[in-house]
C-alpha cells in the first residue's frame, strides 16, 4: 500500500486513482499559482480556446477534471445561457475553484466529486464536455471516452486539451529540456513533492496526438481531429458523436 505522499505511476498501476488525487488535493492551494509560472500565462489562453471550442450553447456542458474551475468559467463566459456540470475526483480542487465563483456563476456553475470513468448523467445528457489537463492522469483512458460518449448527446463535441508527447521535440529540444530538469526544479520549490516530477514523466509517457485521436476513434467518435497549440507544447482534441440518422 501506497503512503500519503506516495506518486502515482504514469500509465496507471495499483493503487493509480488513488494517489492521483492525494497529489492533487496536496498542491490545491499551489496548483493556479504554478500553472501560470510555469506556462507564462499561456494556460488560461489555452483554455479559454477549449472552452471556445466545445461550442457550448445553452444546454448543460461538461467540464471533466474540473479541477480550480477555470474551464468551467471559460466555458460561462463563453455560453452565457449554458449551465456546467464542473466535476473532479479530488474535492479539494474543486474547493479551492469556489472562491472565484460571483454572481450568475454561483447559481450555473455546479462542482460535483466525480469519476469520469463512471458519470452520475444520464445518456446524452451533455450538451458538449471538456476536459483539460486530466486525460493522461485517467487509467484506463478508454473507459473515460466510452462514458463521455455515453453522456454526450448526439451531434456533441467532446474536447480535449492536453500536453503534447514528451517525445517529439519541440523548439529543437528546448521545450523537452525544460520539461525534464526545470518544470520538477520549480514545481519541488513550491509543492514539496515530487508532484510536477510526475508531471514531467506523464507527459513523457503519453502518447502523440496521432495515437489520442486513434483511441478517440477506436471509442466510436464519428469525427475526430486535433489542433496543436504554441508549437505542439498542448494540443486540442476534438471528438464529435454522430448525430441521431447519420
Amino acid at each position: 500500500m501506497k503512503g500519503d505522499g506516495a506518486l502515482p505511476t504514469p500509465g496507471g498501476g495499483p493503487d493509480h486513482d488513488a494517489a492521483v488525487a492525494r497529489m492533487f488535493g496536496r498542491i490545491a492551494s499551489w496548483y493556479d499559482f504554478l500553472n501560470r509560472l510555469l506556462s507564462l500565462g499561456i494556460d488560461q489562453r489555452w483554455r479559454r480556446e477549449l472552452a471556445a471550442s466545445a461550442r457550448p450553447g445553452d444546454g448543460l456542458a461538461l467540464d471533466l477534471a474540473a479541477g480550480t474551475l477555470d474551464v468551467a468559467l471559460a466555458l460561462r463566459r463563453a455560453a452565457p445561457d449554458a449551465t456546467v456540470a464542473a466535476m473532479d475526483f479530488c474535492p479539494p480542487m474543486l474547493a479551492q475553484g469556489l472562491h472565484k465563483l460571483k454572481g450568475e456563476d454561483r447559481r450555473r456553475i455546479l462542482p460535483v466529486a466525480a469519476d469520469a470513468r463512471r458519470l452520475p448523467l444520464g445518456d446524452g445528457a451533455a450538451a458538449c464536455i471538456t476536459m483539460a489537463f486530466g486525460i493522461r492522469n485517467i487509467a484506463p483512458r478508454e473507459a473515460a471516452f466510452t462514458e463521455m460518449l455515453r453522456a454526450l448527446r448526439p451531434g456533441g463535441r467532446a474536447c480535449i486539451l492536453e500536453f503534447g508527447s514528451g517525445r517529439e521535440r519541440i523548439w529543437g529540444g528546448v521545450y523537452n529540456a525544460y520539461l525534464n530538469r526545470v518544470l520538477p526544479l520549480v514545481g519541488r520549490a513550491f509543492s514539496r513533492d515530487g508532484a510536477y516530477g510526475y508531471l514531467a514523466e506523464s507527459i513523457r509517457a503519453f502518447p502523440t496526438a496521432e495515437e489520442l485521436a486513434g483511441e478517440m476513434r477506436e471509442a466510436g467518435f464519428a469525427r475526430v481531429w486535433y489542433k496543436k497549440l504554441t508549437s505542439g507544447i498542448v494540443c486540442l482534441h476534438v471528438g464529435e458523436k454522430a448525430a441521431c440518422g447519420s
